[in-house]
């Protein structure tokens, strides 16, 4: 039988960690329950071991550090990630792990927008912020992924095996997902129901900050893998800038035969040469970006093979 392991970061998640660990143990029985202790300051690791799961620690701060320890320490076929909060149900649990193992994806999201996260979550900023990672995302990669930002998702062993985790924090989801995305891994989604949190159960996000940190990941991962498209736009922002410049220096001049604002034609021309550059920057880097991805996925063939 192929071997699954629940993973679940949590920091000072005692008020919720027992139930979670009970619900998930009760629908997946033959599975591994991990609890990944984030430097908690309060009995989150003792209310998890007492709930009968196996506790990781990890003193770095921040998810992405929490679930890159968790990622490497732990061994299985089919690894599904979930929140200690108590607003993931079980009852979705052996859908996401069979279309791993039965199915082959290698990423399989629980989809809280398409389900009751808008008409459940109180936190307004958080319903315009998914929508907007959603469209941002989707725009990027050209995909229709629902649930970018969703922290219920099963892995395949071949996905966490090659994927290069840098993230620290709550912008691990958005650098899974293009990932995920970008190196053509099979992607798949189950609608799951959401809960908000129990009372006594407090959110560690931050809406701005993290939001913030969200989107800067989303940006620096497109430039990342679409340098061309990403360089090319910033190249016609600036081509049009020094088009917005110049146009009425170029009026005066067919107008009178003179050419009065030599600083604006100097600066419009400035910007003009570095919008050339940009596109030029973007060719050279789309280059090598399609090298890379060409050496990915001779990487994932000879994996393939190997362990044939």
């Amino acid at each position: 039988m192929k071997h699954i392991a629940v993973i679940i970061p949590c920091y000072n998640e005692a008020a919720t960690i027992g139930q979670v660990v009970r619900e998930f143990a009760a629908a997946l029985p033959a599975a591994t329950i991990i609890v990944g202790d984030n430097n908690s300051h309060d009995d989150t690791a003792q209310v998890a071991r007492e709930a009968g799961a196996q506790v990781i620690s990890e003193p770095r701060q921040g998810k992405g550090n929490m679930l890159r320890t968790l990622l490497r320490s732990v061994d299985a076929d089919c690894y599904l990630m979930v929140d200690g909060d108590a607003t993931y149900p079980a009852d979705k649990a052996r859908a996401l792990c069979d279309k791993v193992l039965v199915e082959g994806c290698d990423m399989v999201m629980g989809d809280r927008l398409s389900s009751t996260y808008f008409t459940v979550n109180r936190r307004r900023f958080h319903n315009t912020g998914n929508r907007m990672m959603r469209g941002l995302i989707n725009w990027m990669c050209r995909s229709n992924v629902q649930d970018i930002l969703t922290g219920y998702r099963a892995l395949s062993r071949r996905f966490v095996t090659h994927f290069p985790l840098r993230s620290q924090g709550f912008e691990v989801e958005t650098e899974m997902t293009v990932h995920a995305l970008e190196h053509s891994f099979k992607v798949d989604s189950v609608p799951v129901e959401y809960r908000d949190r129990p009372q006594g159960s407090h959110s560690k996000l931050s809406t701005f900050g993290d939001g913030y940190r969200a989107i800067k990941t989303a940006l620096a991962l497109f430039g990342e893998h679409r340098p061309l498209r990403c360089f090319s736009i910033i190249a016609a922002i600036l081509l049009l800038l020094a088009l917005i410049l110049v146009t009425p220096v170029f009026i005066e001049y067919f107008q009178t035969g003179l050419v009065p604002r030599f600083p604006t034609l100097i600066v419009s021309g400035f910007i003009a040469l570095l919008a050339m550059m940009m596109w030029v920057a973007g060719v050279i880097l789309e280059v090598i970006s399609r090298n890379h991805w060409k050496q990915f996925e001779l990487a994932l063939i000879h994996d393939s093979k190997t362990k044939e």
